[in-house]
């Protein structure tokens, strides 16, 4: 695992067509990307499913803040449950 207190760093990412860059700590990215794996999907694809309920919040976050968010959500639910 890469140093938890580094700097963001800049991601190149695609959603639906659209291409983007998001800046996030690399431990964040890690975790992306150990989520996609475990779902078997790439992680663009990933962040376009956490993009699409991001958007349909009241007051929607930026993108790199919904994906720490899911992220958290993620860790949290398998604290709670055990899954």
């Amino acid at each position: 695992m890469a140093d938890i207190y580094h700097p963001p760093v800049k991601h190149s990412v695609e959603i639906a067509g659209h291409k983007t860059s998001i800046s996030l700590e690399p431990l964040f990215w890690e975790l992306l990307q150990d989520e996609a794996s475990a779902r078997d999907i790439p992680v663009n694809a990933l962040i376009a499913r956490i993009d699409a309920e991001r958007i349909k919040a009241e007051t929607p976050p930026g993108l790199a803040s919904a994906i720490r968010v899911w992220l958290m959500t993620q860790l949290v639910d398998v604290r709670v449950t055990g899954a």
